[in-house]
């Protein structure tokens, strides 16, 4: 991994195209959410597939508490859709076969030459694509678990939630005078927010598998 992909550092604002072949940029995908960003040799590994499965869970908290998940691998598109299907995942997986990622972050996993992947890593950022911690995966159990990327959104979350504490003075005070500002969904309104968007499109697939 780079020197300078550090805590406080900017992670670089890959553009790549997703599994349904649409271009997207990470920080449109993160919003202005905390994410978890999982670089990925692929599903050819069976420790990226157990991690997913990991995943799959997680995500289900994920999108109630307002976080973001994306994948990266680096293999075709075809291939990514067979992993993201594979494990039952729903949130993007992003497409890098050219390895744009992999140079550029130079980590690519020497060892393999076949397959030719990037050394797995997962990337905790707080918004804005501000590194909070970075977990090198080459061994499985150098992977976060649950538990860890539990914690560590709390810590990110209790940073740029200026409501996480909704009993101080301060925001009740706030509060009982119409100032609604620091309060989700911060001076945006809901229905326009891409939470919004995520939970109605769950219910849409719920309603169509009726």
């Amino acid at each position: 991994m780079r020197d300078d992909i550090v805590p406080g550092a900017v992670l670089p604002d890959y553009e790549l195209s997703d599994h349904g072949g649409k271009r997207r940029k990470l920080s449109e995908l993160q919003g202005p959410d905390p994410m978890v960003l999982v670089l990925s040799r692929g599903g050819f590994c069976p420790k990226e597939r157990r991690q997913h499965e990991g995943l799959v869970q997680l995500h289900r908290e994920l999108e109630v508490a307002y976080c973001r998940l994306v994948t990266i691998t680096t293999v075709n598109i075809i291939e990514t859709n067979e992993f993201r299907s594979g494990v039952g995942a729903h949130w993007p997986f992003l497409s890098d076969p050219r390895r744009v990622v992999q140079k550029d972050l130079d980590i690519a996993e020497y060892t393999d030459p076949l397959h030719n992947p990037m050394i797995p890593h997962t990337i905790v950022l707080e918004p804005r694509l501000v590194v909070y911690k970075v977990y090198n995966g080459y061994w499985f159990f150098g992977r976060p678990t649950i538990e860890d990327l539990r914690q560590d959104l709390r810590a990110i979350l209790r940073k740029c939630r200026p409501d996480w504490d909704i009993t101080t003075s301060d925001l009740t005070g706030a509060w009982q005078l119409g100032d609604k500002k620091l309060f989700y969904p911060y001076d945006r309104t809901y229905e326009h927010t891409d939470t919004a968007v995520s939970l109605r499109n769950v219910l849409n697939q719920q309603d169509e598998g009726e």
